[in-house]
């Protein structure tokens, strides 16, 4: 046992009285619920959490996990499966004793034991107040409705490339439509118990999700020469809802709508087991809701075989034959449905096999990739994890902040921000494996990178929805609403991602420029990958919002199309995060979307899009970030004539679709873009449904106090002698402060003026952007006197002092960029076919500089 331990407690006769009092105090007001003899000493304690890692990632502590609320009690119901005998027997002899307590060894729980027969203390490592993540602390488990089962096995798949393209399905004319039978004539084989409708609403959650047993949905197999299929999807991002068997080897599957809704079905990931070999198998999902779908020109389903992961590293392919996608002979009386048909062949018997609308990326992938990061040493140099809010059912949603360490404050207020968010629709999986891409490279050790981290802070949330990523929504949040028309709201408690995402923006607005902003989305009806944006009014700044699209289109030619881009905004639209953050003042607004389906351009021409190429074009974004502000404008320019000759184009073709006539060549400048640009509505558009019904009353009542406090903050009434006092004092300061800078504001205009067109777009983007710049650059005339030294001089003075630190410390790299220019190739995808332009990117200083400018003393840090 413990000796040490033995001769104390010989020698105590009484509890310590300060300890029985707060026992007793804490228990009263029922903050302490542990028995008085069964407390774990620490050296305990640290032996479970250290000897069980596969426990701790899991992240469940069994049925009863939310029935305890005191996380002592749940380390003392996991003792008896986690601990070997001996250490039972142990713990036994240190509990019949209640005096345990009032050891001061066993009391501090700041205090570390080498071993169960030790009792050489040390003391624990400081928190770390900000990080989530350590080897030593386990994942947080993903949290359910109480409404959903879920099974206890964890499902994992491994990442593999297809060794050739997959190319679309040519139909062939005699694909069959099987008409739907439905339950009258054939038989059940899976069907959930119950399932959250829209006449529910989410009210609580747990780890684990539903309490009590799992029940056993499927069949029970008569014998081995039973053939039945055994249908599962209890799992995260799961959402089959029935399986109904029509022939030996025909079924036909509904999937489960939105969790708190009646629709939103396009999203489908099942397992199915016992399958037969050399055997055509036909399954028909029968509740679709989009009229279109790309299974129409060729796109395939995904499947998934642990036998061929196992024994052949063989990941998900698209498989399928004679694919169909036509209308339902029946519907709800509300909405038509719409069916999906195909037939496989499994390559084994007795497999268990998945079959998917897209590359699943659970919210569990999402934190393992970001406890990789956490535990990098030099990852998590540069890359801070934070919380940005809790999700309605409790799920974490991670903030990430990327950016080298700034050597001055003065540089690190000089960094523009970059803002990139995913998953805001739960069932588009591709905008994971994009920002998948994004993440790996601008975590790289690649000198493109780096340079990025000088000169960008980079803010990211990977996922946004991660209650409807976990549920196996398509659409919507627990909240049972399109969280993207939804950037408006005022309810920060039923819509908390959204809220805390625009007032993080906002916040980040206030303090630096905002150069780009884009969410990641995916595409049902439209192949390739294309991004919807604003159109500016101001002639000024007229085109510049295409430039960010036209540059990516060439730098990934073969997957990035821009004539699929658009730029209006609808009314519809207006809830959505791309055309919220752009009237906050994001110029470069976008929402990115990537197809479901693939490309029909250049090499990869009818062929399905793989996870590797959606992360290469994570590392295309950042690749056309450094074309798009390089100091050189060349390539800016350029895109820019080349933008007007499009519209030029464009304006032509849709006068002659009306049989007119028009002169161009003066005043086709003048015409509207909203009038010649057809709407988005070919988008995967939800239209917004207001808000549910429990939450009427609650935006009116946050509306009502809302205008009461607008009313109070209204200035009382002055007297005539208050408000003469007052307007003489504000000449007085107008005067003297037009006399001090009237030398500084001159030399400051006339910086503006030679700025370069790119380094004040956002400017004018509106008139809060106006206010959040003025006071910054008002600062930097005051502090400096004689110097003038606008933002855009500040960023390429950054720039190239970067640029010149860098060919110092790396002889590799040179700053004349080629299009393989990357000293470690294993960092980046192989770069695409490249256009035709200029590479070198930001030139030398030039030599007329002799004197270093002196930066004004900000004191902004570098992590906001």
């Amino acid at each position: 046992m413990f000796p040490a331990l033995e001769t104390e407690l010989k020698q105590q006769t009484l509890p310590d009285p300060y300890e029985d009092f707060m026992y007793h105090h804490l228990q009263y007001y029922g903050y302490f619920k542990a028995e008085r003899g069964s407390l774990p000493n620490s050296a305990t304690h640290q032996h479970v959490w250290k000897n069980n890692p596969r426990y701790l990632l899991s992240g469940s502590f069994g049925e009863t996990a939310d029935l305890i609320p005191d996380p002592l009690q749940k380390e003392k119901r996991l003792w008896p499966t986690c601990l070997s005998s001996t250490v039972h027997r142990q713990i036994e002899a240190v509990n019949r004793d209640s005096l345990m307590l009032s050891s001061p060894l066993l009391k501090s729980r700041q205090l570390l034991h080498d071993d169960l027969g030790e009792v050489n203390a040390r003391p624990r490592e400081p928190r770390d107040l900000f990080a989530f993540f350590s080897s030593s602390e386990p994942l947080q488990a993903p949290r359910w409705p109480i409404e959903c089962e879920v099974i206890k096995e964890n499902i994992h798949h491994i990442e593999w490339v297809p060794p050739q393209p997959e190319y679309f399905y040519q139909p062939t004319g005699n694909e069959k439509l099987p008409e739907i039978v439905g339950e009258e004539k054939g038989t059940v084989v899976y069907q959930l118990d119950s399932v959250p409708s829209e006449d529910s609403y989410f009210t609580s959650s747990r780890v684990g999700g539903k309490r009590g047993i799992i029940k056993e949905l499927a069949v029970t197999l008569q014998g081995p020469e039973d053939n039945t299929l055994l249908f599962e999807s209890r799992f995260e991002s799961g959402n089959l809802q029935k399986a109904v068997r029509v022939n030996t080897y025909e079924y036909e599957l509904t999937l489960r709508t939105d969790l708190y809704t009646n629709k939103h079905t396009q999203w489908f990931y099942f397992r199915v087991q016992n399958t037969r070999k050399d055997v055509t198998y036909r399954f028909t999902i029968v509740n679709l809701l989009k009229p279109k779908s790309l299974y129409t020109i060729g796109m395939k389903p995904l499947m998934y075989s642990q036998l061929d992961a196992s024994t052949h590293s063989i990941g998900w392919r698209r498989e399928g034959d004679e694919i169909r996608y036509y209308r339902n002979n029946t519907d709800d009386g509300q909405q038509p449905f719409y069916c999906l048909t195909w037939t496989i062949q499994f390559p084994h018997d007795q497999d268990t096999c998945f079959f998917a609308h897209f590359y699943p990326y659970t919210y569990t992938d999402l934190q393992c990739f970001l406890l990789s990061v956490a535990n990098s040493p030099v990852q998590s140099q540069f890359c801070k994890l934070r919380t940005l809010c809790r999700s309605l059912a409790g799920n974490t949603i991670y903030l990430l902040t990327i950016t080298n360490p700034a050597r001055t404050p003065q540089e690190a207020a000089a960094k523009k921000a970059v803002v990139l968010t995913a998953r805001v629709h739960p069932g588009e999986s591709n905008g994971s494996w994009i920002m998948k891409g994004f993440l790996d490279f601008i975590l790289s050790n690649s000198p493109d990178a780096q340079l990025l981290r000088d000169i960008f802070i980079f803010k990211v949330v990977p996922m946004l929805n991660p209650d409807g990523v976990i549920v196996g929504n398509y659409r919507c949040s627990l909240a049972g609403r399109d969280l993207n028309r939804h950037y408006k709201t005022i309810l920060k408690e039923s819509f908390p991602c959204i809220w805390h995402t625009r007032n993080m923006i906002k916040r980040l607005l206030e303090e630096r420029e905002v150069l780009l902003y884009c969410d990641f989305h995916g595409h049902s009806r439209k192949n390739n990958i294309f991004l919807y944006g604003c159109n500016n009014n101001d002639r000024k700044f007229w085109l510049h919002e295409r430039v960010f699209p036209l540059m990516l289109s060439k730098n990934a030619p073969d997957k990035f199309s821009f004539h699929s881009c658009n730029f209006k905004v609808q009314k519809c639209k207006e809830g959505t995060g791309r055309v919220v953050m752009w009237r906050m003042g994001i110029l470069n607004s976008y929402t990115m979307e990537s197809t479901f389906g693939g490309s029909t351009l250049g090499n990869k021409r009818d062929t399905h899009f793989t996870p590797e190429d959606l992360k290469s074009l994570g590392y295309h974004v950042c690749d056309t970030l450094l074309d798009f502000c390089d100091p050189d404008r060349t390539k800016f320019m350029q895109c820019l004539a080349e933008l007007k000759e499009l519209l030029q184009q464009e304006i032509h073709k849709k006068f002659n679709e009306l049989g007119q006539d028009m002169d161009l060549e003066g005043s086709w400048s003048d015409i509207s873009l909203s009038d010649i640009e057809s709407s988005t509505s070919g988008s995967d558009s939800s239209l917004s449904d207001g808000l549910p019904v429990h939450l009427l009353n609650t935006a009116d009542e946050l509306n009502q106090k809302k205008k009461m406090y607008k009313k109070k903050r209204r200035k009382p009434l002055q007297s005539r002698k208050q408000r003469n006092k007052q307007y003489q004092k504000s000449n007085l300061m107008q005067e003297s402060k037009l006399t001090e800078d009237a030398p500084e504001g001159a030399g400051f205009a006339s910086t503006l003026q030679k700025q370069p067109a790119f380094f004040k777009n956002s400017e004018n983007t509106s008139s809060s952007m106006m206010k959040n710049e003025k006071p910054r650059l008002n600062e930097l005339n005051g502090r400096d006197k004689g110097t003038s030294l606008g933002p855009s001089k500040m960023t390429t003075l950054i720039l190239t002092k970067n640029k010149e630190r860098m060919q110092r410390e790396k002889p590799g790299f040179t700053v004349s960029c080629s299009p393989k220019r990357n000293t470690n190739p294993s960092q980046e995808p192989a770069p695409d076919t490249k256009p035709n332009w200029s590479r070198n990117r930001y030139p030398a200083t030039k030599g007329g500089r002799t004197t270093a400018v002196v930066y004004p003393s900000l004191h902004i840090y570098t992590y906001p």
